[in-house]
């Protein structure tokens, strides 16, 4: 079988060769990694497919999860200037913008105009009014991670909404589907509403709006809903496998299992159900500790479940969410991924792979994964030793 078909029939709990291997990398191991500096992986989409591809047949996965948005081409035509410094570079904006990349992390924004709001304020917020101006808050998401912006500074389009999305936006997913080839499963990527709303407020000021004002919290995140949908019927159009709809701050103790039945389910719902109405494959990543709430999850109507974060930093036991939710949902993950990072031999390696490969594998379903993205400094070794784990104790 090829890693496309492996992962096919594993997320339709049919049975393949094999247990396939698929890993979500941080962007800072593609950083270190890559090939790239961490400018070209952040702002070059010719360089992050490339990486993407060259690190997935490095590993041997069987797919590749597309993590970033596509820039407009020509993009660091706007940086007038690239500094390194030992911890990372520093690039100027023409605009006077400046953005430090780390060397093995996401890249921290610092615009030259600082009169602008970093977050909205819940209180004053308006959902009738203010979706009109959501460039104005530097540290929503769209802006911070995409950095859209032309060289004047000014948003080169509006606020992202139902129908509307940037042509630009998908030239990684394309680019890597395209280098790819056909055998292997390319999965896109898109943020749930509830991570929308807390990087529209920052975590105080939503998670204090949730208890203040639920109706108006409602009201925003039916909104974030709309520019969620826009997202991902699109992407979806484009062809993925499946799509990662991730769904981040929802975990306990950040949030209960009652806010998260009232404030996360209703909505990630609605995104599920319009993706599957569509032909297209949906699975929720959701770190941490979320045992509690593996039934709320399912509720959504999503067909697979990312992350499965085992002790200390989460509490999902595999064998027992396969047992409870085996039949409803395929599941992915539950390596340990900060243990990885600390383990310097061989065997303690397979030891974790080998715990979490012999608790999925039964009965299919199980895709192969750290709990949580590759961090930046996991050495390349580790990883290559998954997949033939897999061809060895994986088979059908």
């Amino acid at each position: 079988m090829t890693g496309k078909e492996r992962i096919a029939q594993t997320m339709r709990h049919r049975t393949p060769d094999r247990v396939p291997v698929m890993c979500q990398l941080s962007c800072g191991h593609y950083n270190l990694n890559g090939g790239y500096k961490p400018h070209e992986i952040w702002y070059e989409t010719e360089a992050f497919a490339d990486a993407c591809v060259k690190l997935a047949r490095r590993y041997a996965f069987d797919g590749i999860h597309v993590v970033l948005a596509g820039r407009p081409p020509n993009y660091l035509d706007n940086v007038v200037s690239i500094r390194e410094a030992e911890d990372g570079e520093w690039l100027t904006w023409r605009n006077g913008d400046r953005t430090f990349m780390p060397w093995d992390d996401m890249p921290h924004h610092y615009p030259a105009d600082t009169s602008k709001p970093p977050r909205a304020d819940f209180d004053t917020f308006d959902p009738d009014r203010d979706f009109s101006f959501l460039d104005d808050y530097l540290g929503y998401v769209w802006n911070v991670l995409f950095h859209i912006q032309d060289i004047s500074g000014k948003p080169d389009h509006g606020p992202l909404r139902a129908g509307f999305v940037p042509e630009y936006m998908f030239r990684a997913f394309d680019m890597v589907k395209e280098r790819a080839g056909q055998d292997l499963s390319i999965h896109g990527s898109i943020y749930s509403p509830f991570s929308h709303y807390i990087e529209l407020f920052g975590a105080q000021g939503a998670l204090t709006g949730l208890l203040t004002d639920p109706p108006k919290a409602h009201a925003i995140l039916d909104r974030l809903t709309d520019n969620c949908l826009a997202w991902a019927l699109a992407l979806a159009a484009r062809g993925p496998e499946a799509i990662d709809h991730s769904s981040a701050f929802v975990a306990n103790p950040f949030l209960s299992r009652r806010l998260y039945q009232e404030f996360v389910v209703p909505y990630e719902g609605r995104v599920n159900a319009a993706l599957k109405a569509v032909g297209c494959i949906v699975y929720t990543h959701s770190c941490g500790r979320i045992a509690d709430r593996l039934d709320l999850l399912a509720e959504t109507g999503t067909q697979g479940i990312d992350t499965l974060d085992p002790p200390p930093l989460g509490d999902c036991d595999l064998g027992v969410a396969k047992r409870d939710f085996g039949d409803r949902m395929f599941l992915k993950g539950n390596m340990n991924s900060v243990a990885l990072l600390d383990y310097q031999t061989r065997e303690e390696v397979l030891a974790e792979a080998t715990r979490a490969l012999t608790s999925g594998k039964p009965g299919a379903g199980y895709i192969l994964s750290t709990a949580c993205s590759v961090a930046p400094r996991v050495q390349p070794w580790k990883l290559e030793l998954l997949a033939p784990l897999a061809d060895e104790l994986g088979r059908y």
